[in-house]
């Protein structure tokens, strides 16, 4: 039968597990533009549309909330719907979300209430990727496991630095107005790597009759320290990256844009850098080690950012705090993973939630803490070392319960 004759079986085959890793991929970076795109917007949505400040910012809140609210649920139907219909409707969502956002939106007589749903959209489309990418790359052959999910969790910092410059150089050049055809031009990336998804090769991790139950993993004490240990990797993550940009601008009085290229830009490249290094040398490294080093590497950083004399000091350790944090995620699921080998997606989908959770506590604690003295956002930062100090001896007493 000739090339273009091929029946999408027939085409199936001649894919192999190297297009399901780079599927995945993509589909970290359409996470990050998920998360990110969003905030970018922001200052966008009070001027153009007169949209109070309070109500644009509750668009972060929905965003997030949804996404933790679509990782509860999927517990319950991830494994028994199928990974690659999941992932198919994840990443129709999210371009759906972005090109009603861009396009739909402007046009509706209440704009908020059209960016209020498209944002919807687009977060239970993020919400299911989260769950839906570390076991379908968990699942594939590969010769180190933790390996391939430290690169996948790569693609998230990669995808947040892409996201922050390529929309902030479009704006630049082509102006605030362009943002519509922006959020368009993003939403071409899921769509194209749904129609991909549909032929690429996906093996299951477990079958439903084979799987730990949740009662089984709630009921173990173990399982409970990987918790833990997630909340607090998510809170030290995002702790430090979402008060980034207006660490840098309160440290040396720069303007936003180049706040957002100096802050939380320079923090996710340098979180995706430590992963690809890991994901290089994992083969020769104790996971438990590296985790354990990174926390006291990351609670170095907190206090140096909250307690150096010299604002450049600060910044940087801010922006190497990305570095420190890169491997508390996608090693603490490896580890849970080799823990409960049959704990299938719904493991995932648990750990993701945990992390969620961890996202959402580290920012308020480092805001909160601020507020009370006085606005003060390096005292917030000395708060926020608990997290990194807390994972620490969790996974200290997880390795020794292992011992």
């Amino acid at each position: 039968m000739p090339p273009l004759m091929l029946d999408s079986g027939e085409f199936m085959k001649r894919l192999s597990f190297k297009h399901t890793f780079f599927s995945c991929y993509i589909g970290a970076v359409i996470q990050a533009i998920v998360c990110g795109f969003l905030p970018l917007l922001f200052v966008i949505f009070n001027r153009e549309y007169k949209i109070s400040l309070p109500l644009v910012t509750l668009l972060a809140t929905v965003n997030f909330m949804t996404q933790l609210a679509t990782d509860s649920v999927a517990v319950l139907f991830v494994e028994k719907t199928g990974y690659r219909k999941m992932g198919i409707l994840a990443y129709f969502l999210v371009a759906t979300g972005l090109f009603c956002l861009g396009v739909v939106a402007p046009l509706l007589e209440n704009v908020y209430i059209g960016i209020f749903i498209s944002v919807i959209m687009f977060s239970i489309g993020g919400g299911l990727l989260e769950v839906l990418l570390s076991p379908i790359v968990e699942g594939c052959p590969s010769e180190n496991k933790s390996a391939s999910m430290s690169l996948l969790h790569s693609m998230f910092g990669f995808g947040s630095a892409a996201a922050i410059v390529v929309t902030t150089l479009l704006l630049k050049i082509f102006g605030w107005q362009s943002w519509r055809a922006i959020s368009v031009l993003w939403a071409l990336l899921p769509f194209l790597n749904g129609i991909y998804l549909m032929f690429v090769p996906i093996n299951k991790l477990v079958n439903i009759d084979e799987k730990t139950p949740l009662r089984t993993l709630f009921a173990d004490k173990t399982f409970w320290g990987f918790l833990l240990v997630m909340v607090c990797g998510g809170a030290s993550e995002i702790g430090m990256s979402q008060w980034a940009s207006a660490f840098a601008e309160s440290s040396l009085g720069i303007s936003k844009a180049a706040g957002d290229v100096l802050g939380p830009c320079v923090f996710a490249l340098m979180m995706a850098l430590a992963r690809v290094l890991y994901s290089r040398f994992a083969d020769r490294i104790d996971l438990s080690a590296c985790i354990i080093a990174s926390g006291v590497l990351s609670c170095i950083c907190y206090l140096a950012a909250a307690l150096a004399p010299v604002s450049i000091i600060a910044l940087l350790a801010c922006g190497f705090c990305g570095f420190t944090t890169g491997i508390l995620w996608p090693g603490t699921i490896s580890l849970a993973s080799e823990k409960y080998p049959m704990g299938g997606a719904t493991l995932f989908a648990i750990l993701a939630l945990a992390g969620d959770v961890g996202c959402s506590l580290g920012p308020s604690v480092v805001g909160f803490a601020a507020s009370i003295f006085g606005g003060n956002l390096k005292t917030g930062l000395l708060f926020g070392t608990m997290f990194p100090f807390a994972l620490v001896v969790g996974l200290a007493m997880l390795k020794k319960k292992k011992k």
